[in-house]
């Protein structure tokens, strides 16, 4: 562990604080700005953290400070992460886990629309927007990222996906102590912050590359120096019009991978055919990087 973070460049810790605290403002402002005025419930523990801290006010007439109760709510779940996920990521996604309580803290609340739509909307796309940004840079923002990033390493679904299906829970929380409209409203929220979450999360989108070419090898080498891919190859393809002899070169790559492949294609083959197929399902091995 020790040794682990004295080989980090410290140029690697100050672009990961850089991203949390980016990542911690945006969501401060979904909750302070949109959530808290359309009596909206987020997604994940943050979600669970407004619950309770509104709950504390109407139960013991002191309301608990969201910032504590969410940095509570994560300390649990932080032992999940280092051991199904790695230390590095944990100890990442703790830093943006303190950065969003200090920032949650700090920032005053703000009512820009009292129209629950509206808040609904804008704040589930700056919550969804955060979340991919900081999962792509191999962090979280905590709490119940630990839980869907172990399935997805197990089920291969995506991040969004199972975020809605964890926080339909919440939805039906709010609902049965606040009232079933906070509930819809809290719905389309998490909607809309999960499926922003995969637009702007492309690791975790895969793509079947078929590439019919007659420059095999230089394609082989370029995939192989550059990204951590299999390739499947077919050989003696034949064209149907010149009847010239090719090799068919089958692969699987992520969204967050395709600029790299169209680069390596156009150096070695750029007369290539390139067949691809979006969003294809995986059995079988497919390697991932580590968080």
């Amino acid at each position: 562990m020790v040794r682990w973070f004295q080989e980090v460049p410290w140029s690697k810790y100050a672009a990961k604080a850089s991203t949390s605290v980016v990542y911690a403002i945006a969501a401060a402002v979904a909750v302070s700005f949109f959530y808290d005025s359309g009596n909206i419930y987020s997604s994940g523990v943050t979600g669970i953290a407004q619950i309770i801290s509104r709950l504390s006010t109407q139960m013991i007439g002191v309301e608990l400070p969201l910032s504590i109760v969410l940095l509570l709510l994560n300390v649990p779940l932080f032992l999940l992460g280092w051991y199904k996920i790695s230390p590095k990521f944990t100890l990442y996604t703790g830093m943006t886990v303190a950065f969003t309580s200090l920032f949650m803290q700090i920032i005053p609340n703000q009512v820009l629309s009292t129209d629950p739509t509206i808040n609904a909307i804008f704040g589930g796309v700056l919550l969804g927007a955060a979340n991919g940004y900081i999962l792509k840079s191999n962090s979280s923002s905590g709490g119940l990222d630990f839980i869907t990033i172990s399935i997805r390493r197990k089920t291969g679904k995506t991040i969004g996906s199972l975020s809605i299906i964890f926080n339909s829970m919440i939805m039906v929380a709010a609902g049965l102590l606040f009232g079933w409209q906070s509930a819809l409203y809290s719905a389309l929220a998490i909607f809309i912050s999960g499926k922003v979450t995969d637009a702007v999360y492309t690791k975790q989108k895969k793509m079947q590359v078929m590439i019919i070419t007659s420059e095999a090898d230089a394609v082989i080498h370029g995939i192989h120096k550059n990204l951590r891919r299999g390739i499947t190859i077919i050989n003696e393809a034949e064209g149907a019009f010149r009847h010239d002899q090719k090799k068919v070169l089958i692969t699987v790559v992520t969204r967050f991978e395709l600029p790299i492949l169209k680069q390596i294609m156009k150096e070695n083959d750029p007369k290539s055919f390139v067949s691809i197929s979006e969003n294809v399902q995986i059995l079988g091995r497919f390697y991932e990087e580590d968080l």
